[in-house]
């Protein structure tokens, strides 16, 4: 269980900047305070082009760098680099003046960066630490552990804002920078676990230095081979790709939409930290749910609800409405997320998990550049935000049709099949 928690807690350390940074004061300082006097449309824009931004940059990275390190045993390696990266640049988003939001956008892109590429190798860990029919479980624990520590501080920091006397602050504003540095402590400090708990094993004939890097162009090169043989798990990455942008762009853009409403931020927020404590127990129940039903099964609950959430929110027009739309997205938020996850990690080499879980992340990372430009993109050229929100319903939809046509159990096979030709040879093992 030690292990399972720290990896687990490596969620309840890196939420901190999905909830506080990415989902709930970024878009609304941008666009208050960095964006000062901008069209609230552009400003929309803007933000959904510094989300795009950090996607395309992670997405061509990600298999190449899952590869090398699976390749050299340095997932963890890998996972430090980028969990630095992020904590840095969100640390020094405390620094940006007010206007200067061309800089604002840039921190914030290599901060998302830096969470998004540390994911991968935090999410190819899981295969190391759960057993098969513990996926589901332990998945949802750390979904779950992320939105409770991402909830706290999150409430702690909306504290600040609502009462920033009371914590020796001049005013709101100040307060909103320093949740930048809060998070990168939060974010620093529960790290460590998974960093000393969490055993990397070496890998089969493991490289050093450049031999790792060409190994790892290799493997990479092998596996566009095996995505034929792997059609099982190239059909569900299709799948997700397209559903987990909506999910994606639902998490990043959904209080810059109430902005546009003309809904309060204070509203907004509250409405944001409401998703998260909901969330907590909700990711652990579908843990469950999958472990009962089966993960596809939870995947297709939680989208049916998803789609229900973007008709519903095209015709939103009291704050409290979008309370209701929180708590709703926050019962199956997590649990889209986290079977997810585990299902892939069912269908997938164990053995080239980092590599599998780079593909995986690219096409997440891809498919969130088409959300919020497409979200962006129908706001301005329809000039009512309403619209926007309207149109990710088609990225459920069709993600949940090709959804239809993935077998698990053929995928398992095809798995093992691969894993059990990668063993290698008497006397190979050295490299």
């Amino acid at each position: 269980m030690k292990k399972i928690v720290s990896w687990a807690f490596y969620d309840w350390a890196n939420s901190a900047f999905a909830t506080t940074v990415m989902a709930g004061f970024f878009p609304v300082f941008f666009k208050q305070y960095w964006s000062a006097g901008r069209e609230v449309t552009l400003s929309t824009f803007h933000l959904g082009a510094a989300n795009s931004a950090a996607s395309i940059i992670i997405a061509l990275m990600a298999p190449i760098l899952g590869a090398i390190a699976d390749r050299g045993s340095s997932r963890k390696k890998f996972l430090f680099y980028f969990a630095s990266m992020g904590i840095v640049m969100t640390g020094s988003l405390y620094f940006v003046a007010q206007g200067d939001w061309e800089l604002a956008v840039l921190i914030y892109a290599l901060a998302a960066v830096g969470f998004s590429g540390g994911n991968i190798f935090y999410d190819s860990l899981i295969v190391i630490v759960a057993t098969q029919d513990k996926l589901d479980f332990v998945s949802g624990l750390g979904f779950a552990l992320g939105y409770l520590g991402g909830g706290l501080l999150f409430a702690a920091n909306v504290l600040m804002t609502l009462m920033p006397h009371s914590f020796g602050l001049a005013d709101a504003t100040q307060a909103v920078r320093v949740s930048f540095v809060t998070v990168a402590v939060w974010w620093a400090v529960f790290s460590l676990p998974i960093f000393f708990f969490v055993k990397e094993p070496k890998s089969r004939g493991r490289k050093v230095g450049k031999a790792v890097v060409i190994e790892g162009f290799r493997q990479l090169r092998s596996t566009f081979g095996k995505i034929r043989k792997l059609r099982v798990a190239f059909l569900f990455l299709i799948g997700y790709w397209l559903y987990i942008d909506g999910v994606d762009t639902i998490i990043r853009m959904a209080v810059d939409y109430g902005l546009s409403l003309g809904f309060s931020s204070q509203s907004l927020l509250t409405a944001l930290l409401l998703t998260q404590f909901v969330g907590f127990p909700s990711a652990i129940v579908f843990g469950k749910l999958g472990e009962r039903l089966g993960s596809k099964t939870g995947i297709y609950i939680a989208l049916v609800v998803y789609l229900g959430v973007t008709i519903y929110g095209y015709f939103m027009q009291r704050e409290s409405e979008f309370y209701i739309l929180a708590v709703v997205v926050g019962l199956v938020q997590g649990g889209v997320q986290s079977l997810s996850r585990s299902f892939y990690a069912r269908i997938i080499p164990r053995g080239q998990a980092a590599e599998f879980f780079g593909f995986y992340n690219m096409l997440g990372k891809f498919a969130a550049v088409i959300g919020p430009l497409l979200m962006g993109w129908v706001s301005l050229l329809g000039g009512d935000p309403r619209y926007s929100i309207l149109s990710i319903s088609l990225l459920f939809l069709c993600g949940g049709c090709i959804l239809y046509f993935v077998d698990e159990e053929e995928g398992r096979r095809l798995a093992a099949e691969i894993d059990a030709a990668s063993v290698p040879e008497p006397g190979e093992a050295g490299g």
